[in-house]
Formats: structure tokens, C-alpha cells, sequence
């Protein structure tokens, strides 16, 4: 067995300040590029708060990778702040809906962020009714702050909207009597207002901004803002913007760009390089979109990959029956002929249609494809197509690795 020497490497060749480039790093606000016009907006929006005043409630479309998270918790945390200075005691909450995504598991999460020691208010994982932890809310609220911002991020996988219509009405209702609430939706889905109920649409759609993919400049100094991350002088001159070009074309992704830097600089530390070349760029971004997809599917049921395999053979079909023909969907019939014929192959029995149908709105609601629906008129009626978002290359070589 070698000493201790020989096993573990003491200094990094290639990274200096790696959690630069980690997708959880909140950076700091030098480090926020290219969304100085959204930041404006949103905080003029919530600056009644800073006075104790009720602030606008807001819904935050766009991309994943264009900002919002971040924007959002900047702004807020400013906003903070500020509010200090002028007196008012403010705070704001944080919930990532994808992970609390009922009322119970909102509320509860929302009353225990603003709680303190300073309470005598106790707020268990779990154990009461939902409507206690309501009560527990607003007297924490109304004991604590004068304000406080709900930023419910991903907020179309919330279950329903019976925690829009208690936050947003929670004054109006006489629960809250000192402290006053502002939301901050935020959300990848432009079209998820639509589906909203009517009452909370009028209360809480005050304010609505939708926040564009990165362009390639935008791109290429949001990675020139994090290069510290690396050692002087090992980043070739062109890795940023060939980094940066490739995302721009591809998605305006920022969280994207920033793992195809990181997995670069990885790749020349497993390679032996004394520097991130631009050849490796494109390796990286390989690695980034499988590795992204595969966290997708973990944990998925072998039907639900059988069925996304299904929709990617037509996807491949398509592709190289014509190149110039634009992208289109397949309908959820067409998709069960597949998924029958995989079924055989692996020797298992099929689900039912219905059964399929809803597994693929599980791949929708993950963004692993996009759904429309379509009237065919009077003779055949209305129909959803299915379209795959991830490259279907990617997705057959991950599955090929998944499916057993």
C-alpha cells in the first residue's frame, strides 16, 4: 500500500476555487451578469416593502439557466436589507415547490424559515393539520415582521392553488392584521397563469416579467465573472467563448454553460493537461448532457423508460428520414405502438394506454418533453403530440445504459 504521499494529490493543477462553478454557489453581485434590467424591474416591483407597505406580487417566466432563482433571491435579499435601515423589519422565504410541492408541505416550510428563537411558536415536521400550521404562520408573522417575500420557485408543480389563495388574501381575509406578504412566482412555464384559479389570478398576477435566454456575450461573461475559479494562466484563451458560443446556439443556459466549463476543467485534470484546451469544450458539453439527463430519469420506473424510448426511436426515425424537415411531435398512439414492440423485445407485459398516457406527462411536467394538443376537426378530433426536448442520441445512450 503506497504512504499517503503517493495516494491523494495536495494541490489542485487546474482549480483554485472550484464551488465557483457548482450549480448550488450563489454568487455574489459582481458575479450577476447580464440581467441588470430584470434586477431594476423586480425591485422596483417589491420596494413599497422597505416602508412596511404591502409589495407587488410577481410572476417570473422563462428558461431554466436565465436567472430568475437567482435574480429573486438578490433582490430580496437586498430588499432586506434596505428595510433595516428604514426600520422595517423584513425577511423573505425561499421554497423550491418541486421538493414541497402540497400545501401542507408549503406552509409548513414557509412557517418554519421565518421562525425564530425568539418565538415561542412551535413548528413540527409534521404531526398537525394543515389548517394549525396556517394559524402558527400568521401569528409568527404578525408577532415578527412587517413584511415578509414568499419566493415560490418552480411554482407550477404545486398540487393545486389553495396556498396562492391563503397567501395572497391573507390580509384581505383578516388573518394577517401587522405583517403584509408579497409572492414571487417564479416559473419555466409562460403558459402556467392560464391554468390558474380566477380569484387568485386577480390577486396575485400583479406583475409579470419574462426573462430571455442568455446570448452568447451574456453567456461568455457570466463564465469570465467565475474564471477565478481556475488557476492563472490554465484556461486557454479560447475555451470561454467557444464555451459560451456552444450554449448560446443550444438552450441560453447559463446553470448549462457553466457545468460545460467545469467538466472542461475536469477533464483536463483527468487527462494529465496543464491546461483547459478548447478541444475539450466539446467533450464537456457531451458529458454535461448526458450526466443532466441521467439525474432526470434516476429513479424512474423500466415502463416509464421503456416509453421514453419509445418516443426517441421515432425521434431517431425522423431525424434521418430528413434533415430539413423542422422537428415534430408523435402522437400518444403512435408512441404506445412503440413502447408494444419494446415491451416484446424485453419480455414483459404492457400497461394499459391510459397508463401511458399518464407516464408521459410525468416526462412533461420534468421538461423531458413538450406536449401540445391539436384539433384534427369534426372527423378525428382533438389529440396530444409529444415531442422529445433532450437530443435523442443522448437519450439513447443513457437508457442504453439503464434499462436492463
Amino acid at each position: 500500500m503506497s504512504d499517503s504521499d503517493d495516494l491523494f494529490v495536495r494541490t489542485d493543477p487546474i482549480f483554485v476555487n472550484k464551488e465557483l462553478l457548482e450549480i448550488s454557489h450563489v454568487p455574489d453581485e459582481g458575479r450577476i451578469v447580464g440581467r441588470d434590467d430584470e434586477i431594476s424591474q423586480l425591485a422596483s416591483a417589491v420596494n413599497p416593502a422597505i416602508f412596511g407597505q404591502s409589495p407587488s406580487n410577481v410572476l417570473i417566466y422563462g428558461k431554466t439557466g436565465t436567472g430568475k432563482s437567482l435574480c429573486a433571491k438578490y433582490v430580496s435579499s437586498r430588499l432586506v436589507d434596505t428595510a433595516e435601515e428604514e426600520g422595517t423589519d423584513a425577511t423573505y422565504v425561499y421554497v423550491d415547490c418541486a421538493q414541497d410541492s402540497t400545501e401542507t408541505q408549503t406552509v409548513q416550510t414557509i412557517a418554519s424559515s421565518v421562525n425564530t428563537d425568539e418565538t415561542d411558536i412551535y413548528i413540527p415536521d409534521k404531526g398537525i393539520s394543515t389548517a394549525t400550521y396556517y394559524k402558527r404562520l400568521w401569528r409568527i408573522l404578525d408577532e415578527k415582521y412587517d413584511v415578509v417575500l414568499i419566493i415560490l420557485d418552480e411554482i407550477d408543480k404545486l398540487e393545486d392553488d389553495a396556498i396562492l389563495m391563503q397567501l395572497s388574501r391573507a390580509g384581505e381575509a383578516g388573518k394577517l392584521t401587522n405583517c403584509k406578504v408579497g409572492v414571487v412566482g417564479i416559473s419555466n412555464k409562460i403558459q402556467y397563469k392560464d391554468r390558474m384559479d380566477e380569484r387568485v389570478k386577480s390577486s396575485l398576477c400583479e406583475r409579470e416579467f419574462v426573462f430571455p435566454p442568455y446570448n452568447a456575450t451574456q453567456l461568455n461573461d457570466i463564465m469570465a465573472a467565475r474564471s477565478d475559479a481556475f488557476r492563472s494562466g490554465v484556461l486557454e484563451e479560447g475555451v470561454i467563448p467557444r464555451a459560451a458560443a456552444l450554449a448560446a446556439r443550444e438552450h441560453g443556459d447559463a446553470r448549462k454553460a457553466i457545468d460545460i466549463l467545469r467538466y472542461a476543467g475536469e477533464i483536463a485534470q483527468s487527462t494529465g493537461a496543464d491546461t483547459v484546451r478548447e478541444d475539450f469544450v466539446v467533450q464537456a458539453r457531451e458529458r454535461a448532457e448526458v450526466d443532466r439527463f441521467r439525474e432526470l430519469i434516476r429513479g424512474s420506473t423500466p415502463h416509464s423508460k421503456y416509453v421514453l424510448q419509445a418516443l426517441t426511436v421515432l425521434s431517431l426515425e425522423q431525424k434521418s428520414d430528413d434533415l430539413d424537415t423542422p422537428e415534430q411531435g408523435f402522437r400518444t398512439t403512435r408512441i404506445y405502438e412503440v413502447y408494444e414492440q419494446i415491451c416484446r423485445q424485453e419480455g414483459v407485459d404492457t400497461l394499459s394506454l391510459r397508463r401511458v398516457r399518464d407516464l408521459l406527462k410525468e416526462h412533461a411536467f420534468l421538461d423531458v418533453i413538450e406536449q401540445s394538443r391539436h384539433s384534427g376537426g369534426s372527423a378525428e378530433g382533438s389529440y396530444t403530440e409529444h415531442m422529445l426536448l433532450e437530443d435523442p442520441e443522448v437519450v439513447k445512450n443513457v437508457l442504453a445504459d439503464s434499462i436492463e
